[in-house]
């Protein structure tokens, strides 16, 4: 995916929360970009809790002292699917630091430069539960969450809007076993990460990703 996400406040997303016990709101946000921060949904032995993290797992401080940046020697706002058991950066956090980041469209960009259409894709009846990784950084004065959002290999159906990837989004059945951190073999998670479109997608022609304006009728691509 290219790198842009957006969460609204509504009943779809709201209905996410409420499966996956989270007694909150979420915070509405547009135009979500690596190194900005959206609300990831994790668990550890102390129970499920919904909070604010930068998306990119490696993260350091920002130069003048004001913050946190993704590292800019790694590009770690995705993780691909084939990497996940393999890879030292992904492969313990894929054991027991998993987590969802709940969304309700994420965005591409197809044609050429200085004529790209941007297109929001969605589920066509339900909010999104991206499957992803995260980490907390303990910087002494204070613990900064970051995340990942997992890629699986490009589905021929998607191509024509991305032809490198897909996100893994996940049905209400994978959401107690995904956030499980007593589940540390990964055996069970093999089906999830085989490139499928689960539900039915919606993809709009908009004029941008900070208004979602359609410029035309929606392509609907349906699950396998």
């Amino acid at each position: 995916m290219c790198g842009r996400f957006n969460v609204s406040d509504d009943p779809l997303v709201q209905g996410l929360l409420d499966e996956l016990g989270i007694p909150l709101r979420i915070e509405p946000r547009v135009n979500i970009a690596p190194g900005a921060k959206a609300q990831i949904v994790y668990e550890t032995h102390q129970g499920r809790t919904l909070q604010d993290a930068i998306w990119s797992l490696l993260i350091e401080r920002k130069p003048d002292g004001t913050g946190y940046r993704p590292s800019p020697k790694y590009s770690t706002f995705n993780a691909r699917s084939g990497s996940l058991g393999t890879s030292p950066l992904w492969k313990k956090r894929f054991h027991s630091q998993r987590a969802i980041i709940p969304a309700s469209g994420f965005h591409e960009w197809t044609g050429e430069k200085g004529h790209k259409q941007c297109y929001n894709i969605h589920p066509a009846e339900s909010a999104i539960a991206f499957a992803g990784l995260y980490e907390l950084w303990d910087y002494q004065e204070e613990v900064v969450p970051s995340f990942t959002i997992i890629t699986l290999p490009p589905h021929p159906r998607f191509s024509h809007i991305h032809p490198k990837s897909i996100p893994l989004m996940l049905n209400s059945e994978d959401f107690d076993m995904w956030l499980d951190p007593s589940l540390t073999n990964t055996d069970p998670f093999q089906d999830l990460l085989k490139t499928r479109i689960r539900q039915p997608l919606l993809v709009e022609s908009i004029k941008s990703p900070a208004t979602l304006e359609q410029t035309g009728q929606a392509e609907r691509i349906e699950p396998d």
